[in-house]
């Protein structure tokens, strides 16, 4: 048999073969903030204590969760401090609670840090 023809069978085996279940999809992202440069791109105030990042989970069973976490603390063992229900609502459902040092100022709007977190998975 033509080697290009064991190639092409080859390829349409693989082409055919159904795709692995999305349900199981996980997908993260981060962007650095630091309150120099946040009023560059966003109209409020910056939101947070400290410089960090502001990083997306998302799975499709419970949506997007967007943490912020302080610099110097994005480790396997952080937890970051949730800025939207999707984050607070899986920490309350795993038995976990944030445990980083600093985190939201007081009465701080938190929507143009949220926003910035469900476009980070919406790009990936």
């Amino acid at each position: 048999m033509p080697w290009w023809l064991i190639v092409a069978a080859a390829l349409s085996i693989v082409a055919c073969t159904p795709t692995q279940d999305e349900s199981h999809k996980f997908v993260s992202g981060h962007t650095v903030v630091h309150e120099v440069f946040w009023g560059a791109d966003h109209k409020t105030p910056y939101p947070f204590t400290t410089s960090g990042e502001i990083l997306c989970v998302y799975y499709p069973d419970f949506g997007i969760e967007v943490y912020f976490e302080p610099a110097g603390y994005s480790k396997d063992s952080s937890i970051g401090t949730p800025l939207n229900k999707a984050a607070a609502d899986a920490l309350k459902r795993d038995g976990m609670e944030p445990n980083v040092p600093y985190s939201i100022k007081e009465g701080a709007d938190l929507s143009e840090a949220v926003e910035a977190g469900l476009r980070l998975c919406d790009k990936i």
